[in-house]
């Protein structure tokens, strides 16, 4: 009989605030903060300091790990997808904003996404990437649009210009490169930096596009306004060079970001520095270009009075100078603050909503070691307002323990110990401590124990969130903590073993200590018995009812003593290299040791030989503990990657991905139905085991299957890459790519065009041989369930992807193209379908375009289509401009009615102003002729 295993699935991550290899984002309303996290990202309340929604991709792999993030710059936009997020794989995710649901998955880029954009009006999405491409993506009709050609190394940045007719990308080939999205061509190539480029923007007026790069100074170019513009222009330049600023710091430039009214801009390099510039408006540039003029003309008047004296003549400078000067960029541009953040800054981004009072901008950035700010920007100072830190450690994590309910997680890293909610991933207390290299509860669950790289040995109090005691416990690095049991195999109170890189064993005992008469007992820990060892301490473990300790050495043996004695016992030798972790499972009848030489041994532990000796990772094996009351252990290493095995079978049960770094630890529940492993991406990942049941035999050939197809993808995608190493200058090429995804698809529309074809011949048989009586008696065809064969074909196609649908297409062979265009003009007269018809006969005309010229049987239905297809599009056409007109008289009526009490005030108003005005006339008048009668009076 087949023994069948329960699966384990990835169930939720923690840990991670921001991934340095992303960028930050704010979304349209400016009260979201967007950070990436690994594979995912979330949407952060900076005030608050909390995830207001978190987006999770479907399937959790290292390569869907997010390498950038764009929001929709028009909150009109928000009730469509307003979120882009680019990942490793070179694919393209969109997000409704407010349910935080991932509505389409666009695939076209060969390598990771480097760069995302929306357009002004947020219906188109630019895209660059590490393989030199720029697609644009219809966000509407979620499919590509066409891809643009040019860069010779990955696309660092990109923007739209002149209300989104045109695209501007920089590249590290050093160029900057200007598109006409209308005529799909390269419009004009920018020169100048001497290094790669790596950012870019453009002011909200679109009068200034700065761009930066390794180079010392800031380059600054002014943006074609109207094709009217005269001055010194080309006919098709967009860009003209306005100058150079200089830059405080040699470090290349990261990140160039305007705010929302355009007044600042944010250099951020790679370093700890972000160089915040003032724009001035033209009356100010104007007064500080005449101060500028000003100082040279006395500076020019002091050396001619020394020249006077000399005996020399120089020129003043010309009086039209100094009266209208010229404007130059540093007369726009003043450095107004240089904010210095504590770590390396990854990524800056300005909030566009609204600053507080006294301040010009908000300003948020994202640091290496996990942390998001935000900063005030001031006129006199830069101040930190809000931060995001207690959610993840700063660096990676060294080791996990869980208590003995299951309940508690408690990690360390190289300055605090967290305590988590493994359930739900809450970070509950935040503890200040030493570089922890591993860690235990002690029985109870009150307290912990943290052994660190110093040689202390730290007592944390679990309520409190306090470290009660810190014990100069060895002269070298704890490596290991194990609690002794009962002979009964449960965790006793009897104490714990802690080994070291001094080369002892150490075995403590739990006190209570009270320090004065008016404080309380705490716990306290005192050393009973030490083992002296030859070499450095690597690994401890006990057996499950304390009578042996093995102990791992630097010299790649591991030896058995006796607890009770501290006699030798047992010596496993046979790993090449230091063993790292091993465990005894909870019978005491083997014990598994995991080396740096990437393997696992399997030992008894009767008379110390070694059952199975199996190569598990690819590289160091760093962790690796048994199930309780099995023999099943799990397995992480150096690759990423966390291992289920049987230990009698000496087989690989699962293998779990999901990590973006080295795996350092993991911790196993008592009941054995999660798992939870540390990484040094600073993410904890928990995996839960589920009722689904799994083979060995299926395991092993979806492995096979798996590793022939990702070897037969890097063979395409390397015959895809020679074949465009060197693309046509400002080329154009179709958006998406070949996937597994559109060759299913192109097969299913075979199928159905064979079936439908097979259904045809088969009616018009019965039409032709049998009466209709017969005909109504005949059986239909079960595969097309009561559909037409036009309809079921219909059915095929409309249920391919829109952005995977024109690579299914151009799958087709050209006699299934024919044979699908022969249902195109029965599918028009459907108006739902009239947009599907057009981009289905636009690519097939396209592909095929000299064979159905040449083919007699399709010229009738090229002529039959082109009336047909015209008349319907023009139809829909009318109908669309004839419902936007509809909405907009409803959107006119319905301010009417909104203004209404305030046009009726304001009327009110307007006519008690009137009589008000009128009653003054009327009393001057008065006053006027009182004033003239007595004068005539007097000349009578």
């Amino acid at each position: 009989m087949v023994k069948a295993y329960l699966r384990y699935e990835p169930a939720i991550s923690f840990g991670v605030v921001a991934s340095p290899e992303s960028n930050v984002v704010y979304d349209p309303s400016g009260r979201r903060l967007l950070a990436a996290a690994l594979d995912r990202f979330a949407a952060w309340d900076p005030k608050r300091g909390l995830p207001s929604s978190i987006f999770t991709p479907a399937s959790s792999s290292p390569s869907l790990a997010v390498s950038c993030i764009a929001s929709s710059p028009s909150a009109a936009s928000a009730s469509a997808s307003s979120i882009a997020s680019g990942h490793a794989d070179g694919s393209i995710r969109l997000w409704d904003a407010e349910t935080g649901a991932c509505e389409a998955t666009l695939h076209g880029h060969r390598s990771a996404a480097s760069a995302l954009r929306f357009s002004p009006s947020g219906a188109v999405l630019a895209s660059g990437s590490k393989d030199c491409d720029v697609i644009l993506w219809d966000v509407v009709a979620q499919a590509g649009l066409f891809r643009l050609r040019g860069h010779r190394d990955q696309v660092t940045d990109l923007l739209f210009l002149d209300s989104g007719k045109k695209l501007a990308t920089c590249s590290k080939d050093k160029f900057i490169r200007v598109w006409d999205l209308d005529t799909q061509h390269c419009l004009q190539i920018v020169g100048g930096h001497h290094s790669e480029v790596w950012s870019m923007d453009v002011d909200p007026s679109e009068k200034f596009l700065v761009s930066g790069s390794a180079d010392p100074e800031l380059r600054v170019f002014r943006v074609r306004q109207s094709a009217e513009d005269g001055e010194d222009w080309n006919k098709w330049d967009v860009l003209k060079l306005f100058g150079e600023i200089p830059r405080q710091t040699k470090e290349r430039v990261q990140t160039i970001r305007f705010n929302k009214d355009g007044s600042l801009v944010a250099c951020q390099v790679a370093g700890k520095t972000a160089d915040i510039y003032r724009i001035l408006d033209e009356t100010e540039a104007i007064r500080k270009a005449k101060r500028r003029m000003h100082r040279k003309k006395e500076k020019a008047l002091a050396k001619a009075v020394t020249a006077e004296g000399n005996g020399t003549v120089i020129d003043p400078l010309p009086a039209q100078d100094s009266q209208n000067p010229t404007v130059v960029v540093t007369d726009v541009f003043k450095l107004l603050q240089v904010l210095r953040a504590s770590k390396k800054i990854c990524s800056v981004a300005f909030s566009p909503s609204n600053p507080p009072k006294g301040c010009l901008a908000s300003l948020s950035l994202s640091l290496n070691n996990n942390v998001l700010e935000t900063y005030s920007v001031d006129n006199e100072k830069v101040s930190k307002t809000h931060s995001i830190e207690i959610h993840g450690h700063r660096s990676d994590i060294r080791s996990l323990a869980l208590n003995s309910e299951d309940n508690l997680l408690m990690s360390t890293s190289h300055n605090a110990v967290k305590i988590w909610n493994p359930s739900t991933g809450d970070c509950l207390r935040t503890i200040d401590s030493d570089y922890g290299l591993c860690s235990a509860f002690v029985p109870g669950n009150r307290y912990g124990l943290i052994g660190t790289k110093s040689g202390t040995l730290e007592i944390i109090d679990i309520n409190s969130g306090n470290s009660i005691d810190v014990i100069e416990a060895h002269a070298g690095s704890i490596r290991s903590i194990v609690l002794i049991p009962d002979e009964d195999g449960t965790v006793s109170a009897r104490g714990f073993v802690t080994g070291s890189a001094d080369h002892d064993v150490k075995f403590w005992e739990y006190q209570l200590v009270q320090k004065s008469d008016t404080d309380s007992k705490h716990l306290s820990v005192t050393n009973v018995r030490t083992l002296k060892m030859n070499d450095d301490v690597l690994a401890v473990s006990i057996g499950p009812t304390g009578k042996h300790i093995a102990v791992a050495l630097l010299d790649c043996t591991v030896k058995v003593f006796f607890v009770d004695t501290l006699k030798f016992c047992l010596s496993l030798y046979g790993h090449k290299l230091p063993v790292l972790c091993m465990d005894i499972s909870s019978d005491g009848a083997l014990i598994v040791t995991g080396s740096a030489d990437k393997n696992l041994k399997i030992w008894g532990m009767d008379f110390g030989d070694c059952h199975k000796s199996i190569f598990a990772h690819t590289d160091s094996v760093m962790d690796v503990k048994f199930v309780y009351r099995t023999h099943y252990m799990f397995s992480v290493g150096k690759d990423r990657t966390v291992k289920y095995w049987d230990a009698d079978k000496f087989e690989l049960l699962l293998t779990l991905e999901g990590h973006h770094a080295e795996v350092w630890c993991l911790a196993i529940s008592s009941r054995g139905d999660f798992i939870v492993t540390g990484s040094h991406d600073r993410s904890i990942r928990r995996w839960d085991r589920t009722e689904e049941q799994l083979f060995i035999e299926e395991e092993r050939e979806k492995r096979l299957e798996e590793t022939f197809e990702a070897d037969l993808d890097n063979a395409i995608e390397h015959r895809h890459g020679q074949k465009d190493d060197a693309p046509d200058e400002g080329s154009v090429g179709v958006p998406g790519r070949k996937t597994k995804e559109t060759i299913t698809a192109a097969d299913a529309i075979i199928d159905a065009l064979d079936t439908a074809e097979e259904e045809e011949k088969r009616l018009n048989e019965l039409k032709e041989e049998q009466s209709n009586a017969e005909r109504a008696k005949s059986q239909p065809n079960v595969i097309m369930q009561g559909q037409s064969p036009s309809d079921y074909v219909l059915n095929a196609v409309s249920n391919v992807r829109p952005n995977d649908l024109e690579q299914a297409l151009l799958s087709l062979p050209f006699s299934d193209a024919l044979k699908l265009m022969a249902y195109l003009k029965e599918w028009s007269l459907i108006p739902l379908k009239v947009e599907l018809t057009c981009r289905v006969c636009l690519v097939l005309l396209q592909t095929h375009h000299n064979q159905l010229t040449s083919t007699p049987a399709a010229r009738s239905i090229l002529t039959e289509l082109k009336g047909i297809l015209y008349g319907r599009v023009k139809g829909c056409k009318d109908t669309i401009g004839f419902n936007l007109a509809a909405m907009d008289h409803i959107k006119e009526l319905l301010a009417m009615r909104s203004d209404a009490p305030f046009r009726d005030a304001k009327a009110k108003l307007m006519e008690i102003r009137q009589e008000q005005s009128k009653r003054s006339d009327r009393s001057d008048g008065t006053e006027r002729r009182k004033k003239k009668k007595p004068k005539a009076s007097t000349q009578s």
